[in-house]
């Protein structure tokens, strides 16, 4: 069998395996949405004991950690894609999110995040008061 080979394209592929691309990282990829009063950020961390998760939040900033060991040297390999060893992911919440609150689940090779939005960031109604004693109420 006559097998061709382009040494370009057997680069790209691997620059795209250790790197990713901008609209897919190689390693854990992430979903992110809002429901209601709070934002749900979904890791993909297949293959990972939830043991070899770290979560750190410092201020405003969540870094997940995770390991994947690494394989046996004595196996002879004939494809080797998903990445091994430590690596890790930044989150940047911003002022509105309450990162105090932070609630996590890992389940079938997710790692969930349930982060709330912050009391201060949530509309409020503040009184009015006038001069005669009046009150009125409006949205703030």
């Amino acid at each position: 069998m006559l097998m061709r080979t382009d040494p370009f394209r057997d680069l790209d592929r691997l620059t795209q395996q250790i790197l990713g691309t901008a609209a897919r990282p190689a390693v854990m990829p992430m979903d992110a949405w809002r429901e209601g009063d709070r934002f749900v950020v979904e890791f993909d961390l297949p293959g990972i004991q939830v043991d070899s998760i770290d979560l750190d939040v410092e201020r405003d900033t969540v870094t997940v950690r995770a390991e994947r060991p690494g394989l046996d040297d004595q196996r002879e390999m004939v494809a080797s894609e998903r990445p091994r060893g430590v690596f890790s992911r930044q989150l940047f919440l911003g002022e509105n999110l309450d990162a105090d609150k932070i609630e996590a689940h890992y389940e079938t090779g997710v790692l969930r995040l349930t982060i709330p939005v912050a009391e201060r960031a949530k509309p409020r109604k503040i009184e009015i008061s006038g001069g005669n004693a009046e009150r009125k109420a409006v949205n703030a």
